[in-house]
């Protein structure tokens, strides 16, 4: 009789399991409605993909996971997530614990910045900026929305700003997170363009936000319209300008 139930149970733990590994994905994740809705979906909650996600009415993109099962028994969702847009991509390695920090690794991105989707992650009053990204990320760590650790490297080429009817040429920039314990801290430096920029850019620890610290050297091709903007801001003993600025998402 004991053997009979040890059968019995092993039966109905092997039947669990082969039903979870197969799980469809439409089973746990809306298809259409809600705050967040798919046009279609394939493949399981392990494995699978949302074709055509919106999230409140904007269209996201294809997203594409893979989930790593054997780590729900560490206490951590973790997947591999992919996102696919007609003007760009992103994909990388997630995890999330149950205190809801959040661990990226390996994330790499290309965009316009002029994506509508993209436009939203930005401030109201860096909307009106065009050019194109591209986002290395070799780890971070978020926790409360707020970055407590990063290291990697984000680039944005051929920075326009598009502000009521006038195009103004920014140039190109790069910011380089080297990691570490600490408040992370990135620099930030010019690719080429009207402006020579080098400082840094620090992220507030107490609510989401950055502290931008730079020296602006103007160049013989900056916009007459852009220098002017810049005169009622000090300079240090090179003549460099000196700008400082704080900035909340």
């Amino acid at each position: 009789m004991r053997r009979g139930i040890w059968i019995t149970v092993l039966a109905v733990v092997a039947f669990a399991a082969i039903v979870i590994a197969r799980l469809p994905a439409t089973w746990v994740i809306p298809d259409s409605n809600g705050a967040f809705s798919c046009a279609a979906i394939d493949g399981s909650i392990w494995s699978g993909t949302c074709t055509g996600l919106t999230a409140q009415g904007s269209s996201i993109g294809d997203v594409t996971w893979n989930v790593h099962a054997l780590r729900l028994l560490t206490g951590k969702l973790s997947a591999n997530l992919a996102l696919n847009r007609p003007t760009g991509s992103l994909h990388g390695d997630f995890d999330v614990g149950f205190d809801k920090a959040v661990t990226a690794r390996n994330v790499q991105a290309a965009f316009p910045l002029q994506d509508e989707a993209v436009k939203l992650l930005l401030p109201q009053n860096l909307r009106t900026l065009q050019g194109s990204a591209n986002v290395d990320i070799a780890f971070a760590r978020v926790v409360n929305n707020i970055v407590k650790q990063i290291q990697g490297r984000v680039e944005v080429h051929d920075l326009e700003d598009h502000d009521r009817g006038q195009v103004t040429s920014l140039g190109s920039y790069s910011l380089t997170f080297p990691g570490g314990d600490g408040v992370p801290q990135g620099r930030l430096r010019d690719l080429g363009g009207p402006l020579g920029i080098d400082g840094t850019v620090s992220i507030k620890q107490d609510q989401p936000g950055i502290d931008v610290n730079t020296y602006i050297t103007p160049r013989s091709d900056a916009p007459a319209a852009l220098v002017d903007q810049m005169q009622i801001l000090p300079r240090d003993p090179q003549g460099r300008i000196e700008f400082a600025t704080e900035m909340y998402f």
